[in-house]
């Protein structure tokens, strides 16, 4: 099959961003808008994932519509699994986000263990592609949570906890072009960093004032972000800018 995923663009940066808010403010909106309980809305979004993650799985290549639709719904489920632990079960902030990523540095070594790479441009196989969205899945899972902890737990409210990301997500970009810092090793770090960038700039622009957000609503931030995602989608699947030339070119 040929690579499964899109190259590294600016454009992926973009979706990648807006989908990590929208899961943040669909979760809720689902949640408490909808009055569909966590419990409800994690069964529902949890069936809508594996049936895009079914198709996404039985195409032989990289198709735009379906593999973003897939990292949105991954984005609300992961949300999701973070909201249950610790509204539902009481599961501490700052235990979700240990948990979270023992879980992922697991998994990671768990695929480099039995790959001997971590590229996204080695993504052709279905084993590599098992291990990759079980990463994405922990990403969301663990944005949810360090984001919560960093803006909530922390007080530094959803503003800063944002900037604060954005700021170390630009750290790494600056470590990766000035003082090669490996490029599969940055990406990754990049990758991690913009679902608690994203959890927090979902929450600034939803939240109401008087929690420290702008009071747009889950509502009409999830709409703007969800037809910003459309319209870039359908302009990739159009152009084919974030298609990689080759499908067994690994970084190493």
């Amino acid at each position: 099959m040929l690579n499964k995923v899109p190259e590294v663009t600016i454009f992926f940066w973009i979706i990648k961003i807006l989908a990590t808010t929208v899961g943040e403010t669909a979760a809720d909106f689902l949640n408490f808008n909808l009055n569909w309980g966590l419990t409800n809305t994690t069964y529902l979004m949890s069936a809508l994932l594996l049936i895009t993650l079914f198709f996404q799985f039985k195409a032989r290549k990289y198709v735009p519509g379906i593999y973003w639709l897939a990292v949105v719904l991954i984005s609300v489920v992961g949300t999701l699994i973070t909201d249950n632990l610790v509204d539902n079960f009481g599961v501490a902030l700052e235990t979700t986000t240990i948990v979270f990523t023992i879980a992922l540095l697991a998994t990671f070594a768990a695929w480099y263990a039995s790959e001997k790479t971590l590229s996204i441009h080695s993504i052709y196989t279905t084993r590599r592609e098992a291990f990759y969205w079980l990463i994405i899945l922990f990403t969301f899972a663990l944005g949810t949570a360090a984001g919560d902890l960093t803006a909530e737990g922390l007080n530094l409210g959803y503003l800063n906890s944002a900037l604060m990301f954005a700021a170390l997500i630009g750290v790494v970009t600056i470590a990766h072009y000035f003082f090669k810092l490996n490029g599969v090793l940055a990406f990754w770090i990049a990758y991690i960093l913009t679902r608690p960038l994203g959890a927090s700039l979902g929450d600034y622009l939803s939240q109401p004032r008087d929690a420290g957000g702008l009071g747009l609503g889950t509502v009409g931030t999830s709409a703007i972000f969800l037809v910003i995602i459309l319209v870039l989608v359908i302009y990739l699947t159009k152009t084919r800018r974030d298609q990689l030339p080759s499908p067994n070119v690994a970084e190493e």
